[in-house]
């Protein structure tokens, strides 16, 4: 009889105990909508699109990717090799694998180790990394990660003009569309987003990083100087010249000095390319594009296909 209660007993806190979980056995609480991505080839090929409205506190990168793709992974399952049957490979001495951002950050965790709290954006790219071994910022995840942060944590904003007012104004308005008010000042734990033409911009230190190539600050797209003035040339995802742009071109572009916060670039050849440059801060220029030149009415993904 008493071996008869304490049975009943352990089996009513058993049912208590999966009532509370909800989904059970440690699933936990719903955090909300995650948006998951996944393309080829620097974003210029979409492999698949979702938004998943039932992310647990429990999920990490790896878990939501697994539920809506067919995946193998390796490394004891801490890394993708293939999503959809694209595995990584070796194609004519060139370098193929999958990359993954959160709220446009390249992790430097693997998927299975990065948690969620809801929110996220998380975009998987299968790229040729020969030029660009580390990519640590791109611009294809706006309004992220001014919206919901970084790493799990949310930033202040700062917005540093460094000439063309017009363009200032405009990367605020499109920060404040999208619910972000740019702090005043400029806090050591701020995403920068840096607004001028390239030769005042170019000399804060992560921008300056652009013209040591993409190996250095995964941008691909270089500054030079032509007289007084500077010029923009595209780079393919090899790392060589492939499209020359003209005076009055703009480029909107994120990297990342160290482990510091990202800097976005608004920049431009002159005046004009910058204040290019500052109308493209929408979705609908930025998605899934590692960076982007203007050049009149034209944009260009960077790097050039």
């Amino acid at each position: 009889m008493k071996s008869s209660r304490i049975t009943a007993v352990a089996i009513a806190l058993l049912g208590a105990a999966l009532a509370t979980a909800g989904c059970g056995f440690g699933a936990g609480e719903q955090v909300g909508e995650v948006e998951l991505t996944v393309t080829r080839d620097f974003g210029a090929e979409p492999v698949t699109g979702v938004v998943v409205d039932d992310a647990a506190e429990s999920d990490t990168v790896m878990r939501v990717l697994d539920r809506n793709a067919e995946i193998a992974t390796r490394y004891g399952g801490g890394f993708v090799q293939s999503i959809d049957g694209v595995s990584g490979a070796v194609e004519n001495g060139r370098r193929y694998d999958w990359f993954f951002y959160v709220n446009g950050i390249e992790s430097s965790v693997g998927a299975a180790d990065y948690p969620l709290r809801g929110g996220e954006a998380i975009w998987w790219d299968y790229r040729d990394w020969s030029a660009a071994a580390r990519v640590p910022a791109v611009v294809g995840s706006w309004p992220h990660p001014f919206v919901d942060g970084y790493d799990g944590e949310e930033h202040p904003v700062a917005v540093e003009c460094l000439g063309g007012e017009t363009a200032c104004t405009v990367v605020r308005e499109r920060l404040e569309e999208v619910g972000v008010s740019p702090a005043a000042g400029s806090p050591d734990d701020a995403i920068q987003v840096l607004v001028g033409p390239w030769d005042r911009v170019r000399g804060a230190p992560a921008a300056a990083q652009i013209e040591a190539g993409p190996q250095v600050s995964g941008v691909f797209g270089e500054f030079i100087q032509r007289g007084p003035r500077f010029g923009l040339l595209g780079l393919d995802e090899s790392g060589e010249a492939a499209q020359t742009f003209g005076i009055g071109t703009g480029l909107v572009a994120a990297t990342r000095r160290y482990d510091g916060p990202p800097v976005w670039v608004v920049t431009g050849t002159d005046g004009a390319g910058v204040r290019a440059a500052a109308e493209l801060l929408d979705t609908a220029e930025l998605r899934d594009h590692y960076a982007v030149a203007v050049e009149g009415e034209e944009t260009t993904p960077l790097p050039v296909r």
